[in-house]
């Protein structure tokens, strides 16, 4: 999944994907390049605080 607030040039974009016990987040200008990996519970506390912004 591609972050909705990426620019139509393809700017600024992450991409996340679910697994079982993980979330991997990456620059998707970088799909070779470094990857995040979070656990699932820390990946909706993030998402929980983001949403209050």
């Amino acid at each position: 999944m591609k972050s909705s607030y990426s620019a139509g040039d393809g700017g600024q974009c992450v991409e996340v994907a679910a697994a079982d016990t993980s979330v991997h987040i990456r620059d998707s200008k970088q799909a070779g390049g470094p990857t995040l990996h979070v656990g699932t519970a820390q990946w909706a506390t993030f998402v929980r605080m983001a949403e209050r912004g």
